[in-house]
């Protein structure tokens, strides 16, 4: 029996949007009723390419009966705000990454769902994608034993030669970190579980920058927030593991994500990415080999996936799975490498998640289990 499509609102039709909306539709649960922007002009823009929605002023979409869930696709800073509108006018909230740019803007969001019984969800949702739920399949089943080590890197010279508008990448609130980090390590906790503890050491190491894209060529930027930040992360299951977030180099060998554990090793695909190459090897000594995926969604493109697992949930009553709590613990880790930087200490990180269950395998694209 088919399930009843959750009415979906969209606050933010800027580039992202597209491939939101374009993803949306292969999803039967999603109905895109509604979408918003500062400027009217993308909403109706939006709406005129995908065929959905109707374009209004995000007070009215707020009000809107005919809207159950926001999907909140603005700029970081304003995600706390239309993130609080949403879930006191009665409606779910699915945030763009990040939850919100500090710990008080994060916490203001889940207990107000807490308070008003609604659900956050917040991407990434690449974490659902056929790479990275192999992986975890391999994880769970012990294909590599015990996992002990684990390395990330995410590396490149910074944004401002091709970003039409990259001056927030390096003012607070941005930097390589808030940009990317929630990718990896959205990915790194849905496949070993929560982080226990960080040490970082953060730098500004080119300052000021020149932007040389379109249309502000030549343009100075001042450097605000660290563009290089070296992490160590001490998993509760007793993992330890490295992480590089850096818009200070020009080129790399380095691998997205490696798990090494007491029987062998396995290789993840970038997390910003859905489907890309899974590697293991075996064991000491052996070849490296590629494994076939166990799940669908290998597209490039599948934003929206998280909001329709999210949207499924609703209408079963299980639990989702990118959930706001996990969005909230990234964004803890994530701001524990400055605060360890800058104290020189350790962060006990004090949040927590639940780590979510997979996602049943064999499924068809587009399906998601109830």
């Amino acid at each position: 029996m088919a399930i009843k499509p959750v009415k979906v609102g969209v606050v933010g039709c800027g580039a992202i949007s597209n491939a939101y909306l374009t993803t949306a539709k292969k999803y039967p649960i999603l109905e895109i009723t509604a979408l918003a922007d500062l400027d009217m002009a993308k909403a109706q823009a939006a709406a005129e390419k995908h065929g959905v929605g109707t374009p209004c002023t995000t007070q009215e979409l707020m009000r809107r009966d005919d809207v159950e869930v926001v999907l909140n696709l603005t700029i970081p800073k304003a995600h706390m705000d239309v993130a609080l509108a949403a879930l006191e006018n009665g409606k779910h909230v699915y945030n763009e990454k990040p939850l919100g740019v500090t710990r008080d803007e994060g916490q203001r969001i889940l207990q107000a769902a807490r308070k008003a019984n609604l659900r956050v969800g917040c991407a990434p949702d690449t974490v659902l994608g056929s790479g990275h739920q192999t992986a975890r399949k391999l994880l769970d089943e012990g294909a590599i034993g015990q996992p002990l080590v684990v390395t990330a890197f995410m590396a490149c010279g910074g944004h401002e030669t091709w970003h039409p508008a990259p001056e927030f990448y390096y003012k607070a609130g941005g930097g390589p970190m808030l940009d990317m980090g929630p990718y990896y390590l959205s990915d790194l906790t849905m496949l070993l579980g929560p982080i226990r503890k960080v040490t970082g050491i953060t730098k500004v190491m080119i300052n000021p920058r020149t932007i040389t894209s379109k249309p502000l060529y030549g343009t100075r930027i001042d450097v605000e927030t660290p563009d290089h930040i070296a992490g160590s992360m001490e998993f509760e299951n007793g993992a330890i593991g490295t992480i590089i977030t850096s818009f200070a180099v020009q080129g790399h060998h380095l691998p997205c994500i490696e798990i090494h554990g007491t029987s062998g090793s396995l290789s993840v695909p970038d997390p910003n990415g859905f489907g890309g190459k899974v590697q293991i090897l075996r064991q000491r000594g052996g070849q490296w080999e590629e494994v076939p995926y166990s799940h669908p969604h290998s597209d490039a493109q599948q934003r929206s996936m998280g909001l329709a697992d999210m949207a499924t949930a609703i209408r079963s009553g299980r639990a989702h799975r990118v959930t706001g709590e996990q969005a909230y613990h990234v964004l803890d880790v994530m701001l524990g490498f400055e605060d360890s930087s800058q104290s020189g200490k350790h962060y006990k990180v004090p949040s927590t998640f639940t780590r979510p269950a997979a996602l049943q395998a064999g499924l068809e694209p587009g399906q998601l289990d109830e």
